[in-house]
């Protein structure tokens, strides 16, 4: 898929995809039509909605990654342009859309991840680097062999006997 034609819940997702350091796990909402997130940006936690692409709110967190950032005037084919460079980026990206807030998350999903992203995986993920793992009911809550065993576990330190 390209990045140029990414819109909606597929460009807010793959712009979640691409905060790594901030999203540690992606769910769809309202019938797979919203992407939600879990994270940390920065000491704000963020759990809840992820509409990055008509929200300034969601879309500021790409904004506040940007190194370089230089806008142009809307072309004569109407598409807004931008030119950018964001911190943890591979290159400098340009970004067409029919707004800036769309140009500039376009930049920002391809200075991750190239001109090329695959299908938006339509099931909750927990993010591991750039890399996306599915989360099954099971161990969204962790493993059940981890929990503690009154008895102890081997390697586990506990207190001397009284």
């Amino acid at each position: 898929m390209n990045v140029a034609d990414l819109t909606g819940v597929a460009l807010d997702y793959w712009v979640a995809r691409s905060l790594h350091d901030f999203v540690r796990e992606i769910h769809f909402t309202d019938s797979g039509e919203t992407v939600s997130v879990r994270g940390n940006d920065r000491g704000r936690a963020w759990d809840g909605r992820f509409t990055p692409s008509s929200s300034w709110e969601a879309a500021a967190s790409v904004l506040e990654r940007a190194q370089r950032l230089e806008v142009r005037e809307r072309s004569a084919h109407g598409a807004a342009h931008c030119i950018a460079e964001f911190d943890g980026g591979h290159r400098t990206v340009e970004g067409r859309g029919d707004s800036l807030r769309v140009a500039l998350l376009r930049a920002f999903v391809e200075s991750r991840f190239g001109d090329q992203v695959d299908e938006v995986l339509r099931e909750s993920q927990a993010l591991v680097g750039e890399q996306a793992e599915p989360i099954g009911e099971q161990s969204a809550g962790g493993p059940l062999g981890d929990l503690p065993s009154p008895d102890g576990q081997i390697g586990d330190i506990q207190s001397p006997p009284r």
